[in-house]
């Protein structure tokens, strides 16, 4: 029944199970004084917002566990201090695919040895159950085609997404042929 991080973690811990509590946010600095920690488990907590600095100091973390929480969306520099992460267990949280939602997806696309499950968005209604991948993608789809970012290697692919696969290749044709890497969407 705790209902934050307890303060007392001996500092030379490297797995703490903190599941099936009540710690509802994480503050800035919570796991600042356990710095060899390798496994966090915050599982089922109703976690419902992460201060940016709540994981300053875990440098050599390699699993977090943050399913089966109230989490929405990260602000921008939650995951930052997270050099050595291996693991991040997202399933079960309300994520709400909107612009908030676009810090996370383009941290782990940019951390690709970063393994993770359970990116779904469940809010708002329209984008239920797509992939919060297939949501930034279809974000700038709406975009007029002169005002487009060029991002060709940070959209998630669906598997079945053959014509995506197929403009990914006459980009790569194009940077071939040219030297010059220009990608259009859309």
């Amino acid at each position: 029944d705790l209902k934050k991080v307890p303060g007392n973690i001996p500092p030379d811990i490297v797995k703490l199970d903190l599941s099936n509590n009540k710690i509802r946010q994480l503050r800035a600095k919570e796991f600042e004084d356990v710095s060899e920690l390798k496994i966090l488990n915050l599982n089922s907590n109703g976690i419902a917002y992460i201060d940016p600095a709540a994981f300053s100091g875990l440098i050599n973390l390699e699993e977090l566990d943050l399913s089966n929480n109230s989490l929405q969306n990260f602000e921008y520099g939650v995951l930052e201090d997270l050099y050595f992460l291996k693991i991040l267990w997202l399933r079960e949280n309300p994520w709400r695919c909107d612009y908030n939602i676009h810090y996370l997806f383009y941290w782990l696309k940019h951390h690709y040895n970063v393994h993770y499950n359970g990116l779904e968005c469940k809010m708002p209604e329209e984008y239920k159950g797509w992939s919060v991948g297939k949501y930034v993608r279809s974000y700038y789809e709406e975009c007029p085609k002169d005002k487009l970012p060029i991002y060709p290697e940070t959209f998630d692919l669906d598997k079945d997404d053959e014509e995506w696969e197929r403009h990914k290749e006459q980009s790569v044709q194009t940077v071939k042929q040219h030297g010059v890497i220009v990608t259009v969407i859309g």
